[in-house]
């Protein structure tokens, strides 16, 4: 199965920059997949085209700012004025994202580093003020070293300790908005791209992207689904590296993908396989909420799910069986990304793309702030 099947075309205008004003305003494109038949409908309706005996699976992850900016160490350049050295400042400006945390201690991470060719093994990275840094005088609230070297800007790095990590993180660090989206993120990115039931993090950071399925729902909205008696479980998957990581192979099952720390609380659990044993549908929102539900299914070794955490890292493409889930809410995805592919594993291929078609000529807006899709 080759990676360009997967392929459509999509004018940039079509890329949503900023979220609507209303979480719930967007456009929903209804595919049936049975009937091979696609409606225009508005996300309100979404709690109408569920059936009473439902049950919802939401990804509860939240997103941490995990985009940090600081400096490379040891370079200078000459004060822009002579004789003011407030004006001197250190060159190898970087920006880091952080995907994993490998350990807590020593407190060591997976990230994406740019400029990625020039950050070697050994090199010390600062962030937040640079030390020694004239115009500031402050020291760095963050120092880290490059310990490995992968490929395609991949690195691993490890912080100094400090007691207060996490807090410093959420002090100084960006909001991890994705590459497509061209405008730095704003203070109100950091409620906005986050799900009204995103839960603290506990002992992991959290997402580096967020479930953007979820990006949609209300409180109302909500309120609607459980009053018609439909029944709502939470899991949790920290979106990492893999949702940035483009495929570069030209077969699909070449592709490995990225392993991304799950949870299945017991409670859920139980939720999810009371459902299948009463033959009733269950719904994920977001394909985060899919892989975790398939990798646990697949760690029990049937139809079934089994209670716990771990990593995930299931990659569901045409011809996957799925074990749990029925049908999926879902955002646009980019062509030839893994995530389209699980969509049209669920929905087929050549209804997905169909749909995604009439959905760039019908004008819906694409990714994670744009429409969404629900496939039953």
């Amino acid at each position: 199965m080759l990676v360009f099947d997967f392929h459509y075309d999509l004018p940039p205008e079509r890329i949503a920059q900023e979220p609507l004003a209303d979480r719930a305003g967007s456009r929903l494109l209804h595919l049936n997949r049975l009937a091979g038949r696609w409606d225009d409908r508005a996300f309100r309706e979404f709690p109408d085209l569920l059936r009473p005996d439902d049950l919802l699976v939401l990804n509860n992850t939240r997103v941490f700012p995990a985009r940090l900016y600081g400096h490379r160490s040891g370079q200078r350049i000459q004060p822009l004025s002579p004789g003011n050295p407030a004006q001197n400042f250190l060159l190898g400006r970087i920006e880091v994202l952080l995907t994993r945390q490998v350990s807590s201690n020593p407190n060591e991470w997976e990230c994406l580093v740019r400029p990625g060719r020039k950050i070697g093994v050994g090199e010390k990275l600062y962030f937040g003020s640079a030390p020694g840094d004239p115009a500031t005088g402050a020291a760095p609230e963050l120092e880290a070293e490059v310990t490995e070297r992968g490929t395609f800007g991949q690195r691993l790095i490890r912080f100094a300790t400090v007691s207060d990590f996490f807090a410093r993180v959420e002090r100084i660090g960006h909001v991890p908005l994705p590459p497509y989206i061209n405008r730095d993120d704003q203070a109100a990115d950091r409620d906005r791209y986050q799900t009204i039931y995103a839960q603290p993090p506990g002992s992991t950071a959290g997402s580096v992207a967020a479930p953007t399925a979820g990006l949609h729902f209300t409180p109302e909205i909500l309120d609607r689904i459980r009053e018609r008696g439909i029944e709502i479980a939470e899991i949790t998957l920290h979106v990492g590296l893999g949702t940035f990581q483009p495929v570069r192979v030209e077969k699909v099952e070449d592709h490995k993908l990225h392993r991304e720390c799950y949870e299945v609380p017991a409670h859920a659990a139980q939720a999810i396989n009371r459902a299948k044993a009463e033959k009733r549908r269950v719904v994920a929102v977001g394909t985060t909420t899919v892989r975790t539900l398939e990798y646990a299914a697949e760690r029990a070794g049937e139809d079934r799910v089994e209670a716990g955490h771990g990593e995930a890292d299931v990659f569901i493409y045409p011809g996957y069986r799925f074990r749990i889930v029925d049908a999926l809410l879902t955002n646009f995805h980019l062509p030839q990304s893994t995530l389209l592919m699980l969509v049209c594993a669920l929905g087929g291929q050549e209804s997905v793309l169909a749909a995604y078609r009439h959905a760039v000529k019908a004008g819906y807006r694409f990714y994670s702030y744009g429409d969404c899709m629900f496939v039953d």
